[in-house]
């Protein structure tokens, strides 16, 4: 039986700009076929954000690269697959669109703009800033060439870059790995994008420049009424920045709900564990709590949950061979675990 991890979809009927709908992504390679993405479905609301967390290999870069249509050229979505955007009043069908059409280009980077752990991967080395972020701007905005150049001293300055005009005629190797971030942003906003994908944006930077980032992204979304996917591994960052939150493992939903569910009210044993490897101000002598044994190969995905091969709450003869189906904890709070599809049968 397969398991429906699709009951948000259809009950959680919250304004979004972006639907993901049984979203699944195969790579073909040398070793077989392997799953990156398997049966994922989440909602990004108006003006919010949704947080994807997970460790790497759980699928979150994945997800965003199949959004916008950004997979290398082994990777394709499943043809169930369906991705939505709402856009002036018309919901727009992303899956059915070609990676190169030129509606496709215009989502990208337009209505939908990403940004990146490292923003060295978005700039040009050999072209200045200036020149990268008015060329993003007239092929995207209908504005006159100094126009484009008006709106990107505005954005330099919004995102808190001192001498705009001075940052302008710099190359991306001038600027700080702070400052790079700042104008990354900058450059993906300029647009006016309805969806902001921000895939690990603050990993890179040390823990002031990291807040500032979080404050600056905070700022920026109530200004221009966007919404945010802020994609991490850490938690505690989530907490900071996300209304909601998703959290992924081995490519598939383990559990999602509103900020404080997932942190005040954790049910699946994954998130529990993310939590509590998370370092505590107030118990620095204590040692870490690590998730115990690694996340396995995409190549040698586990039968039944994919968490169970190192999960401590682990129920023999049943995780390791089917995978559970979601069950709802509140109208905002599902999760993916026997453990409350056995409370459920319990009450019953």
């Amino acid at each position: 039986m397969t398991p429906n991890r699709n009951i948000m979809t259809e009950q959680y009927n919250k304004q979004h700009v972006l639907a993901v709908k049984k979203l699944g992504v195969a790579f073909k390679t040398d070793e077989g076929i392997v799953r990156g993405v398997n049966d994922v479905s989440f909602k990004v609301p108006k003006g919010k954000t949704l947080g994807i967390v997970g460790e790497s290999g759980s699928g979150k870069t994945v997800a965003s690269q199949a959004i916008m249509q950004l997979l290398p050229k082994n990777g394709s979505i499943d043809e169930a697959s369906e991705i939505t955007l709402e856009r002036n009043g018309l919901s727009i069908n992303i899956t059915s669109l070609k990676a190169d059409s030129k509606e496709m280009r215009s989502i990208r980077g337009g209505s939908i703009s990403m940004i990146f752990q490292e923003p060295m991967a978005s700039f040009s080395p050999v072209y200045t800033i200036g020149n990268q972020m008015e060329e993003v701007i007239l092929f995207h905005r209908d504005v006159s060439k100094e126009k484009a150049r008006e709106i990107a001293l505005d954005m330099l300055d919004r995102v808190g870059i001192a001498n705009p005009s001075v940052r302008l005629e710099q190359y991306p190797f001038e600027l700080s790995g702070g400052m790079r971030q700042r104008a990354m942003i900058a450059m993906a906003l300029a647009t006016e994008p309805l969806l902001l994908i921000a895939d690990e944006p603050t990993t890179a930077l040390d823990v002031t420049i990291q807040a500032q980032i979080l404050e600056l992204m905070r700022q920026l979304q109530d200004d221009l009424h966007m919404s945010i996917i802020f994609i991490t591994h850490d938690l505690g960052v989530i907490a900071q920045i996300a209304h909601e939150v998703v959290v992924m493992y081995l490519g598939q939903v383990m559990e999602w709900g509103t900020t404080r569910e997932i942190i005040k009210e954790s049910a699946h044993p994954y998130t529990k564990s993310l939590l509590s490897a998370i370092p505590k101000l107030d118990l620095l002598h204590d040692r870490l709590i690590p998730i115990s044994g690694d996340i396995p190969s995409p190549l040698a995905r586990p039968p039944g949950c994919p968490f169970h091969t190192r999960c401590p709450e682990f129920i023999p003869e049943k995780c390791e061979i089917a995978d559970p189906e979601e069950t709802k904890l509140s109208e905002t709070h599902y999760v993916s675990c026997f453990l409350y599809e056995e409370e459920d049968q319990n009450d019953g």
